[in-house]
């Protein structure tokens, strides 16, 4: 089956601060190009420096005149966000984008981070928050645009609120829904909360469907020696066309969410296909979890787990 032509336009970005997770392979190293195409000056906080320095001159081949930088993060360690907070707070520049794009996915066994919690919801969630509120006077310097890459796993499951680290009866995808409902709710309610206090920060929430990216593929580092058959499948129905994405296609929902002039917050963009599974990039209807009361208690509990008090004025 051919495929038809996807892409949007990205606006100008000339003179703007972009920051990136997850950005040195798959969607996030293709949106750190395009926003690098578009003019805007990009950082991608990388674990791994090699494979950082690959992607960086992998962007510069694509566009020779891109502004792009690597710092050091692990989002499984407090501390390393900590540490990136305290260099860009440093440098003292505003953010205009931030991209929180970064994941972990359905490891095998339970794993934990370096703080103790349970990998997805240590990564996925707990490290994104604790890093906007470290970035959060750079964020708001730059009346900055904020979105959280959730997952299509969003839309089902629940916050498991009597074990939220997975202690008793671990289960790799529900915590994995668990943690994207987490990181949407704490997206949705962080828009509430900038409209509410005067922040000026815009925060929406992405999802890119279903496309052969890298979560589900072999990652010794999260316990999985060898590709899944998830990832094959995936990987055989978006080679022909069929209801699913491209890595490239699935970068384009949180593009247009974090760069389109009229792009809104509080709410979801995501692919318009058949299950939002592929397709154009547009504005959906919110997973009916991240619709729930539970975005306060995600809040305080986030700000408790992470030792990260949002607003975090007194950090500049």
């Amino acid at each position: 089956m051919a495929r038809r032509t996807i892409d949007s336009t990205i606006p100008d970005l000339s003179g703007k601060r972009a920051l990136v997770t997850g950005a040195s392979d798959g969607m996030g190293l293709v949106i750190a190009t395009r926003l690098a195409a578009a003019g805007a000056e990009v950082i991608m906080p990388v674990r791994n420096r090699r494979k950082g320095e690959a992607a960086v001159a992998g962007i510069r081949a694509k566009v020779p005149d891109a502004t792009v930088s690597l710092r050091d993060l692990d989002l499984s360690s407090l501390a390393s966000v900590a540490a990136l907070g305290e260099t860009l707070r440093a440098e003292d520049r505003p953010l205009h984008i931030l991209i929180n794009n970064a994941g972990v996915m359905t490891p095998p066994q339970r794993q934990t981070t370096a703080d103790g919690h349970e990998l997805q919801f240590g990564t996925n969630h707990l490290g994104h928050f604790a890093l906007v509120g470290r970035l959060l006077p750079l964020l708001r310097a730059g009346r900055a645009r904020v979105t959280s890459q959730v997952s299509i796993a969003a839309r089902s499951g629940t916050i498991n609120w009597d074990d939220l680290g997975w202690e008793r009866g671990y289960h790799g995808q529900r915590a994995y829904s668990q943690s994207k409902i987490a990181f949407g709710l704490f997206g949705l309610e962080l828009d509430r909360r900038s409209r509410a206090e005067g922040w000026g920060i815009t925060s929406n929430l992405s999802h890119p469907g279903v496309a052969p990216t890298s979560l589900l593929a072999a990652r010794p580092e999260v316990g999985r020696s060898k590709d899944t058959p998830q990832v094959r499948l995936i990987r055989a129905l978006s080679a022909r066309g069929i209801l699913l994405g491209t890595v490239e296609t699935a970068a384009l929902p949180a593009l247009l969410a974090a760069t389109a002039p009229d792009a809104k917050g509080g709410v979801l963009y995501g692919p318009a296909g058949l299950g939002n599974l592929g397709g154009p990039p547009v504005e959906h209807r919110t997973f009916s979890p991240l619709l729930t009361e539970d975005a306060v208690r995600v809040w305080q509990v986030s700000q408790r787990l992470t030792r990260t008090t949002i607003p975090a004025d007194s950090l500049t």
